[in-house]
């Protein structure tokens, strides 16, 4: 899966993005459709967000997206909305994600089965600042939910609005993608001990240090080993700081054999990687591995396409070391 931070979502799970802000030129402020509603409310995904600063910087919920969000329930019929892409929620950085309004409107939004939480890009708010929270409420809400998709940093830990996810069993959920500039060992060990048996792509974004990213191989022991993961055949590792280290941990991880898109782009995957791919467990029967954004040399690289025929091996964005010999993920910040 691509993922770009400039500009919102044009679609998600498969539909075009509906948006939905509020206009300030009215007092009080109304809710105003890009264009003309559509029919079917089933066919888009429904895009709401409400800027408002929080000048008190509380962290909490913003109550110009709590009124956008019930007006949005009014202007629709809840029961047909498939697919819901959150933007910002006042201003992310300094409020809480709506999770408790979400989960109330539970009752309403009896179809939804796609739901982004986060679709704040770079030019808005750094992805390390975006407050989110608990999502374990949200799947127990949703138990049809099929995708679900958070945009999140983990810096925030200290005001009670960094992410956090607790093990819970969802036999619906297919694809879980937790994009984030540093994801905490808490949630990296969460993630592997839900019981997730529909679930097919599993996208996390691993991060640095310097952001919450303190993961470490060890703690994705339990997702590398697949057992509560019976239908995964995507996985993406990306965005990693230990990028080297997961390859070799990927190399005799028993989930592998059943992949069919590997992913482990946008980190600071180097030779010493590339090479443990190579010693590894055979990797001829995937069909995608997505390498992009890299640091390996030329040599290892024409092995890596060479030694894989029949597989798509993405090498784009090749990194060099700076001056002093570090390397940089993609999206530190």
């Amino acid at each position: 899966m691509r993922t770009s931070f400039h500009g919102h979502a044009r679609e998600f799970a498969g539909l075009p993005v509906f948006g939905l802000t509020q206009n300030w030129s009215d007092d009080p402020p109304v809710l105003v459709p890009e264009a003309e509603l559509p029919a079917d409310p089933g066919a888009v995904a429904w895009r709401i967000e409400a800027w408002e600063e929080d000048d008190n910087w509380d962290y909490g919920p913003s109550p110009a997206f709590e009124t956008a969000f019930e007006r949005f329930l009014d202007l629709v019929d809840p029961a047909d909305v498939r697919a819901l892409v959150i933007g910002q929620w006042g201003y992310s950085a300094m409020n809480a994600a709506p999770i408790d309004q979400l989960c109330a409107a539970a009752s309403r939004l009896t179809g939804l089965r796609a739901l982004f939480l986060g679709d704040v890009p770079a030019e808005e708010c750094e992805l390390s600042w975006i407050c989110q929270g608990d999502v374990t409420p949200l799947l127990a809400a949703y138990p049809n939910l099929e995708r679900l998709r958070i945009r999140s940093g983990d810096a925030n830990v200290e005001h009670g609005t960094g992410l956090a996810l607790s093990p819970i069993r969802h036999t619906a959920l297919r694809e879980l993608v937790v994009e984030s500039a540093g994801l905490s060992t808490g949630v990296v060990r969460a993630v592997g001990e839900c019981d997730l048996p529909a679930l097919e792509h599993l996208e996390l974004w691993l991060g640095t240090d310097r952001w919450g990213g303190d993961a470490s191989v060890e703690d994705l022991a339990a997702v590398l080993g697949g057992g509560r993961l019976p239908g995964l055949v995507s996985l993406g590792l990306r965005n990693a700081e230990i990028a080297d280290q997961v390859a070799g941990a990927l190399a005799g991880a028993p989930v592998v054999a059943r992949l069919r898109r590997l992913d482990l782009s946008l980190g600071i995957l180097g030779d010493e990687g590339a090479a443990a791919l190579l010693a590894g467990q055979p990797l001829t029967h995937l069909d995608r591995l997505d390498l992009r954004h890299h640091y390996i040399g030329r040599e290892l690289a024409a092995r890596l396409v060479a030694e894989l025929p029949g597989v798509e091996v993405d090498l784009a964005e090749a990194e060099l070391p700076d001056a002093y010999g570090d390397r940089y993920v993609a999206v530190d910040e």
